[in-house]
């Protein structure tokens, strides 16, 4: 009888160790992605069956604030992040504070970044000394100085700390346009214009979709497609050749997706098709 209840209880043993096998199998293939919601989670959304197909899913942790994604990929809370451009994750990942060990699995899209007003509806009419208020996310700021001057409105000079971007870096504003470096979060952005009239606010794309906004209508001007700021899937050094993240960036890639992006925002976030 005793020897009967061994082999039971070796045959239950089993059973639950080859239970366990199996869900940590599945488990496997589950892959948590960070993303803002606007595009970059409906863009995963859109994905994900094209995904399940290659027997992936995802599941997608939506943020606000662009401050945690990177963080809690390094941690482990997620297996990738999709929510930032190069420059931005360039400036995280060599910061020695943050010691964030993390990479570029590939580029998705382009979202051009605008710059808008309450009242202010033509660039000819700016007044002079208008504020120009930009967000705290430092990445951007010499990205909309360069806009402004690709608009004609100022000079940048010619020596730059990239780093610490503040008014020293105009060399000529003819309008006296006082730009106002850091003064709010980016999700506070669109809360900022409907409260700011007679300002000029530089808001991220993804934002100003969220906020009811269409970028290639409502922006005083816009960046051309041409940009340097690509939004990338990011991943730990570690799952640098992980072949399910690097499937998410294929799909995410792919013409399927590409037209998806082009059809469902009109221009205002462009893909890149795995260029950058």
């Amino acid at each position: 009888m005793k020897k009967l209840l061994a082999v039971l209880v070796l045959l239950i043993v089993g059973l639950l160790a080859a239970c366990g096998s199996d869900k940590g199998s599945s488990d496997k293939d589950v892959i948590k992605i960070g993303a803002t919601s606007t595009p970059h989670a409906e863009i995963l959304e859109e994905a994900k069956p094209i995904l399940e197909e290659e027997g992936i899913t995802i599941k997608i942790e939506e943020y606000s604030d662009y401050s945690l994604p990177n963080l809690d990929l390094s941690e482990g809370t997620i297996d990738a992040n999709y929510f930032q451009h190069i420059p931005f994750f360039e400036d995280e990942t060599t910061d020695p504070d943050k010691g964030y060990d993390l990479v570029n699995l590939g580029g998705i899209h382009v979202e051009p970044m605008g710059i808008y007003s309450k009242n202010i509806t033509n660039i000819d009419d700016i007044p002079e000394g208008t504020e120009v208020i930009i967000s705290r996310n430092v990445p951007d700021h010499l990205r909309i100085l360069e806009l402004f001057e690709a608009e004609g409105l100022i000079t940048l000079a010619d020596d730059i700390d990239e780093q610490n971007v503040t008014e020293d870096a105009i060399a000529e504003n003819p309008l006296n346009l006082k730009f106002l470096f850091g003064e709010v979060n980016p999700e506070f952005l669109i809360e900022t214009y409907n409260t700011e009239e007679d300002t000029l606010i530089a808001i991220n794309t993804n934002y100003a979709i969220e906020g009811g906004l269409s970028p290639l209508e409502d922006a005083l001007f816009i960046e051309g497609e041409e940009s340097d700021y690509v939004n990338i899937i990011a991943a730990r050094a570690e799952d640098e050749n992980n072949e399910d993240l690097k499937k998410v960036v294929e799909v995410l890639q792919s013409k399927e997706i590409q037209d998806f992006i082009i059809e469902n925002y009109s221009g205002a976030v462009v893909p890149v098709g795995g260029n950058n």
